[in-house]
C-alpha cells in the first residue's frame, strides 16, 4: 500500500520523480560486490542518522561503520526525496499500522527474552548506558533480519514473514542477538581469565571462521557459550531431543566454535544450581581444561564453510571503550568509586576523545550512587554538551530534570524532560521516564538514579 501511494505521487510530481531517479542512480552506483549486502549498508547508515527531514548523523562521520560510510552521500538525496514525495504526511497516515504490528509481535518477542533471562537467572539489563532495540520494518523483504552491535548498543531491524508462514518472525536471530547483549559484558569484565585461553586460538587457524574469531578469544568464547545456551534452552521447558542437540553441537564444533561442547556440558551443572550466570561465569571459564579442549579441537575435521554471522560488529571496541564497558560493569555492581576511576582513565588516556559524553554520563551516575548531587549535576551537564548517542543525551536530561525537581526548580526541570523527548532515542523506557517527569515533579525522597 505504501509503495503504491509513493508511485502515485511520482506520477503526479515531476520533482518527486526526479528525486527518486537520483536515489536509484546512487543505489546502482553503490551496489557492493556482494549483492546481499546492498540493503544492509543502508540499514547501517540509518541506525546512525537522526530524525527527518535533516537526517543528521548522530556520531562523527569518522566513527560511522565502514559500510555506512560508503553510502553517506545518499543523505542529501534522501532529504530531497523526503520533502518532494511528502513522506512525512505518508508516515503520519500509516504510523498506526506500524504501531499495530509492533503490538502484534510484542508478546512473542518479550516471551523469548523472559525465557532467556529465566534460564540464565539474569534480570533484564535496562541500564541507561546500554541498549537492546528492535525496529519493525515491513517494507523490507519478508522474514529479513539485520542485526548490529555498536559497542554497548545492539540493534535488530526485522520484517515479518508473509501471511500464513509457519514462523511469523525469525525468533532465532532475535534471541541470538539478545544472548550477546547479556553475555558480551561478562566477557569484557573477565579479560584476565579469558587471556588464559588464548592458546585455543591455535586450534582454529584452519576453521572456516571469520578472522575476528581467530584473533579474539573473547569473541570466540562468547559465541561458543551463546550456542551452548541456545541448544540447552531452545524450546519451552528448556529441552529438545538428544539427537538434535548432538547434531547442533557437532555442527558448531565443525564450524570452529570449539568450546561449544564444553559449555554445553558445563551448563548441565549450572541448570541444577541457584547461582545466576553473572556469578557463575567466572567459574565456567576457570573450569576449562585447556589441554583437554585443545586435544578435542585437534580431532575435529572442520567444515569447508560456516554459516553467515548473525551480528555485524560494525565498530570494534577501542581500548577506551573497553574501559568504559568495565566502568559500566563496576557501576552495575554498585562499585561507584571503581566506575569513577575507570571512566576518568578513559577520559584522560583517549587521544581521540571519541566518547567523552558516555564517560561523563558514567561519572554522573557514579556521583549519584555516592550521594553527590552537585557533582552529578555538573557531570550530566558535561555529558549533554559532548554526547552524540541519543540515549545518553536523553537520560542525561532526565537525570538532570530529576535533580532539579528535588531542588524545587520545576520550570528548569521541565525543559530537560522535554529535551529528553526530543533527543532522538526511540526506546519506550526513555519516553516513559520523560513523560512521567513532565506530568509531575520527581519525588525528593527518591534517588534520581531510580
Amino acid at each position: 500500500m505504501v509503495r503504491s501511494e509513493i508511485e502515485k505521487t511520482l506520477l503526479r510530481s515531476p520533482e518527486a520523480a526526479t528525486a527518486q531517479r537520483a536515489l536509484c542512480q546512487f543505489q546502482r552506483e553503490h551496489t557492493p560486490a556482494e549483492p546481499s549486502r546492498d540493503t544492509a549498508q543502508y540499514i547501517s547508515l540509518a541506525l546512525d542518522l537522526g530524525p527527518p527531514p535533516e537526517f543528521k548523523t548522530t556520531v562523527p562521520e569518522a566513527d560511522l561503520p565502514p559500510d555506512a560510510s560508503q553510502v553517506l552521500g545518499v543523505v542529501s538525496l534522501l532529504q530531497t526525496f523526503y520533502r518532494a514525495a511528502g513522506i512525512h504526511a505518508l508516515w503520519q497516515k500509516h504510523e498506526p499500522e506500524y504501531e499495530a504490528l509492533i503490538r502484534r509481535f510484542h508478546e512473542p518477542v518479550a516471551g523469548a527474552i523472559v525465557q532467556t533471562d529465566l534460564y540464565l537467572q539474569l534480570p533484564f539489563n535496562s541500564a541507561p548506558g546500554r541498549r537492546f532495540v528492535i525496529y519493525m520494518e515491513p517494507m523490507l523483504a519478508p522474514s529479513q533480519v539485520n542485526s548490529r552491535n555498536y559497542a554497548d548498543s545492539y540493534f535488530l531491524v526485522v520484517s515479518p514473514a508473509r501471511e500464513g508462514a509457519s514462523e511469523p518472525l525469525r525468533m532465532y536471530e532475535i534471541r541470538h542477538t539478545y544472548l550477546h547483549y547479556v553475555l558480551d559484558p561478562l566477557a569484557l569484565s573477565h579479560g584476565r581469565s579469558l587471556k588464559r585461553l588464548d592458546a585455543i586460538l591455535e586450534t582454529v587457524v584452519t576453521a572456516p571462521l571469520a578472522d575476528a574469531y581467530k584473533q579474539d578469544v573473547a569473541l570466540l568464547t562468547t559465541e561458543c557459550l551463546v550456542r551452548a545456551v541456545e541448544v540447552r534452552s531452545a524450546a519451552p521447558g528448556g529441552r529438545i531431543d538428544e539427537d538434535t542437540q548432538s547434531s547442533y553441537i557437532k555442527h558448531a564444533m565443525e564450524e570452529g566454535f570449539v568450546l561449544t561442547r564444553y559449555f554445553y556440558e558445563a551448563l548441565g551443572k549450572f541448570e541444577k544450581e541457584s547461582t545466576g550466570m553473572k556469578d557463575a561465569y567466572g567459574d565456567l571459564l576457570y573450569n576449562i581444561d585447556l589441554a583437554k579442549e585443545k586435544k578435542r579441537a585437534a580431532a575435529i575435521v572442520f567444515a569447508r564453510q560456516s554459516t553467515p554471522e548473525i551480528i555485524a560488529v560494525s565498530r570494534p571496541l577501542t581500548r577506551d571503550q573497553g574501559l568504559l564497558e568495565s566502568a559500566e560493569q563496576q557501576l552495575a555492581s554498585g562499585d561507584a568509586l571503581g566506575a569513577q576511576k575507570l571512566a576518568t582513565e578513559a577520559l584522560q588516556s583517549s587521544r581521540s576523545n571519541a566518547e567523552p559524553g558516555r564517560a561523563f554520563f558514567i561519572l554522573a551516575r557514579a556521583s549519584l550512587l555516592l550521594k553527590d548531587l552537585e557533582g552529578a549535576q555538573q557531570y550530566f551537564g558535561r555529558a549533554i554538551e559532548s554526547a552524540h548517542d541519543p540515549r545518553t543525551l536523553a537520560w542525561s536530561h532526565i537525570y538532570l530534570g530529576r535533580i532539579l525537581d528535588i531542588q524545587e526548580q520545576r520550570d528548569t526541570a521541565v525543559t530537560h524532560y522535554r529535551a529528553a523527548l526530543n533527543a532522538g532515542d526511540p526506546t519506550p523506557d526513555t519516553r516513559t521516564a520523560a513523560e512521567k517527569g513532565l506530568a509531575s515533579p520527581y519525588k525528593s525522597q527518591a534517588s534520581p538514579q531510580n
